[in-house]
């Protein structure tokens, strides 16, 4: 079987990791890297702590509006499709580069599976959301995280083909956490000591782009009155140093460039809790039994919320402070991603589909 897997952003390439070393046991790989995070700390890194082949192709699309960004992609997928004439299509997540994918393998009559299907925040503001609705529409295979993501789907008249496996993440931070403890130094180089830090990372355009909501959060991480160690995204670099808040938040965090995925698992399984507005690392939380406060008004991993690991505040600084000071989060109550074998189960899925 020949699968053409495309990615493109550092959640991807996570989620990759664990299902190609078990796709090239016995079948052909063509991977595409997009390009859409072309940062060494956001995209290098990954391929060589991961031990992920290096691409097949690298599309080096960069930076650009949505728009533009989608369109390169779809040109340059379309013309590997037509050369490589792949048995199926992989896409993973709910970024430009999934869309792109899925639809240039749609209108080329090439099965399409999606990894992490049937997620919903039910915000159409959300350039993921409409990502994620879009992609389950063409796909083929959809296999589901959750229950929850099941269920969404049914919702929308999606049933066939639909699977759900547990999550690859957690079958990538199972075999990783280990690893991670072993190898990563980060708490050393930083002279931290283990649940006395808070780990932050803001990213979101509803968040990065606005100055009122950065500034709000900025305020909260500066008065939190407990260690705090910001990894900052190229993208909110650029607009903390555009808005005025660049050294002041420097003054009071602990601010460093985006971390390798061993390092930043480290980080963040020794964190007291975690700020983020990132779905990834809600989940990565709770999947370590990490408090999580995120700086969203709403959430795809519902399931974090019930179960009390995560609680969302928005942008809003006085949610933020309560959160810092007060909430503790919860023991997870059920393995709602799964067990970790979810890349077993998407094979042995592929094998009978394709």
């Amino acid at each position: 079987m020949r699968i053409v897997s495309i990615v493109g952003a550092r959640p991807q390439f996570i989620k990759c990791a664990p299902l190609s070393r078990l796709i090239r046991k016995k079948h052909e790989e063509i991977l595409v890297h997009t390009g859409q995070h072309y940062d060494i700390g956001m995209s290098d890194v990954f391929f060589e702590e991961l031990d992920i082949p290096k691409p097949d192709y690298n599309l080096g699309v960069g930076s650009d509006s949505h728009g533009a960004q989608t369109g390169k992609m779809l040109i340059e997928i379309e013309k590997i499709l037509l050369r490589d004439k792949p048995d199926l299509v992989l896409v993973y997540g709910d970024t430009n580069s999934t869309l792109a994918g899925s639809l240039a393998a749609s209108k080329l009559h090439i099965k399409t599976a999606h990894v992490e299907a049937g997620l919903r925040s039910f915000d159409r503001e959300m350039p993921e959301e409409i990502n994620r609705v879009l992609t389950d529409n063409v796909s083929d295979l959809l296999f589901c995280p959750t229950e929850t993501a099941v269920l969404n789907l049914k919702k929308e008249g999606i049933t066939k083909g639909v699977y759900n496996v547990g999550d690859v993440m957690l079958d990538s931070l199972k075999y990783n956490i280990k690893i991670a403890e072993q190898k990563a130094t980060i708490l050393k180089e930083l002279n931290l000591n283990s649940k006395e830090y808070i780990v932050a990372t803001v990213h979101r355009a509803s968040n990065a782009d606005s100055f009122e909501n950065l500034s709000s959060i900025i305020k909260a991480f500066c008065h939190a009155g407990v260690p705090i160690v910001f990894t900052v995204h190229p993208r909110t670099e650029k607009y903390l140093k555009q808005y005025g808040l660049w050294d002041k938040l420097r003054e009071k965090v602990k601010v460093i460039p985006p971390l390798g995925y061993l390092e930043m698992l480290k980080l963040m399984a020794h964190a007291k809790k975690i700020l983020t507005d990132s779905g990834g690392v809600q989940k990565e939380a709770y999947m370590l039994g990490v408090p999580c406060i995120t700086m969203r008004e709403n959430t795809e991993w519902v399931e974090t919320i019930e179960d009390g690991g995560n609680v969302l505040v928005g942008a809003n600084y006085e949610k933020i402070m309560d959160a810092i000071l007060n909430f503790e989060g919860g023991k997870a109550k059920g393995n709602v991603f799964g067990n970790g074998d979810a890349c077993v189960k998407i094979l042995e899925i592929l094998m009978t589909a394709i």
